[in-house]
């Protein structure tokens, strides 16, 4: 339950699936105005064709995207080729699993979107503490998540493009989010089927969505 709570009252995050590739976006209130908002707390890539946004604990995030991108590394070592996106959340998961688990230890305090293109195309696949995942076409967590969904409910289509999906998940933020959001405390992220790279949004890319 502590760990819900935690991802309930994390910064909104959103993602989007779509033919054409995938989105990912994130609120990310910087507390001075001499951070550099290149550096993400909420966004992380993985590999090149994978990627996830974070609500809730980010020093346990961090833990949890350490031995994502160990295990993009270690299947592209062992395999020479890309890690598919279901086989990497569901070790993501069995590790969320062992420590609601094991005495001593608590369960991480985070949920992710993972989003990423792999042979079987694109996918969207969320996580929770407990280690169960489950695919979506559009999802949000974090605060006011509730929110965020109904935007997505309300305006996702099956024919959605990829620019159209970048918008659409701004909106699932700017929903969830009580204050007014402005385009430098949003990071935003695309996977393209048609490169399966990841490619971070600038500030001025993200404004043209708003």
């Amino acid at each position: 339950e502590y760990a819900l709570e935690l991802v309930k009252r994390g910064a909104p995050v959103s993602g989007v699936l779509t033919k054409e590739g995938v989105t990912l976006a994130a609120v990310e209130i910087l507390q001075t105005s001499l951070e550099d908002r290149r550096f993400s707390k909420k966004l992380f890539e993985f590999d090149t064709h994978v990627a996830a946004v974070i609500a809730g604990n980010s020093p346990d995030a961090r833990v949890l995207v350490r031995e994502a991108r160990y295990s993009c590394q270690g299947h592209r070592m062992t395999y020479d080729e890309p890690i598919g996106i279901e086989s990497l959340v569901s070790g993501i998961g069995d590790v969320l699993q062992q420590y609601t688990q094991n005495a001593g230890v608590r369960p991480f305090g985070v949920s992710m979107i993972v989003a990423g293109v792999d042979a079987s195309g694109p996918r969207l696949i969320t996580t929770d503490p407990s280690g169960s995942y489950r695919g979506y076409k559009a999802a949000a967590l974090g605060v006011n998540s509730e929110k965020g969904r109904e935007i997505l409910e309300k305006k996702y289509k099956e024919n959605i493009t990829l620019e159209e999906a970048i918008t659409l998940s701004i909106e699932a933020l700017k929903a969830a989010y009580t204050n007014s959001l402005k385009p430098e405390n949003v990071n935003a992220a695309i996977i393209p089927i048609e490169t399966k790279s990841f490619k971070k949004l600038t500030e001025e890319e993200v404004k043209e969505h708003f």
